[in-house]
């Protein structure tokens, strides 16, 4: 079973800056395609960034890019989002993504964390 471990929102102002990790344990003998989504209170949630297992791969959603960045360690499934200039609108619940691949079926799900809370005030 692999569990996600979501760390590092707060309440930041407007223009500042915070690193969100995302920290994976249990059984992981691969690497995983992973990803940040956030949702805000009434709205969907939504998927903000992702990169690939190898790390050389990532995307951004239009409303983050250029402010956004995702990385994860080498060689295992932590992940970060480092995340500047917020704005108001950043504000929501940020959640890691695992997308888990079976080894005995090659089956795939996918694992989520608890969230953190991220308030950008005005």
């Amino acid at each position: 079973q692999v569990q996600l471990v979501e760390s590092g929102g707060g309440l930041v102002q407007a223009g500042g800056s915070l690193r969100l990790s995302c920290r994976t344990s249990g059984r992981t003998s691969m690497l995983y395609d992973m990803g940040w989504f956030r949702q805000a209170p009434g709205r969907e949630r939504e998927r903000v960034a992702a990169i690939v297992g190898s790390g050389t791969g990532t995307a951004y959603a239009d409303s983050v890019k250029g402010r956004f960045t995702i990385s994860r360690d080498k060689g295992k499934n932590n992940v970060y989002l480092q995340i500047t200039s917020l704005k108001p609108e950043d504000t929501a619940v940020y959640y890691c993504k695992s997308a888990v691949v079976i080894v005995a079926t090659l089956g795939e799900y996918d694992q989520w964390g608890q969230g953190t809370q991220v308030t950008v005030s005005s």
